[in-house]
């Protein structure tokens, strides 16, 4: 990857969500209760761009840097929302914070349409 904006855009993403989710229950958007909000899945997005590259690195032939397209639903973007998920649900739970299945299903929803809808505007728009 040779521009950061990818990550970054998804890292201000996940922000946002825990900015949303904080708002929707009149809680503090910002300060500690957020940060105590975003951590397990700001860590899951770093853990799955890990996950992403490690992927593009893996295959045989061309050079992982040239293989790996941050922009990518596939595998990127989906790699990245299940990783966000899964790994902001299990710190979410190991943290003792909530993990109501209503609250997984809409996390799932909206990182989905925040991590991989902006990747597949970009296709979509690139293929014009």
């Amino acid at each position: 990857m040779r521009k950061p904006m990818p990550f970054v855009v998804d890292v201000v993403l996940v922000l946002f969500f825990s900015m949303l989710g904080r708002r929707s229950h009149d809680e503090a958007v910002l300060g500690a209760g957020l940060l105590r909000t975003f951590w397990p899945f700001g860590t899951g997005v770093v853990l799955g761009w890990v996950i992403a590259v490690a992927v593009a690195s893996g295959r045989e032939g061309v050079s992982a840097a040239k293989r790996f397209d941050a922009r990518a639903v596939w595998p990127t973007g989906v790699i990245v929302w299940l990783s966000t998920l899964i790994g902001g649900m299990l710190l979410r739970a190991v943290s003792g914070q909530g993990v109501a299945l209503s609250f997984v299903l809409v996390a799932a929803t909206f990182l989905a349409l925040f991590l991989i809808g902006w990747r597949a505007a970009v296709q979509i728009l690139r293929a014009r």
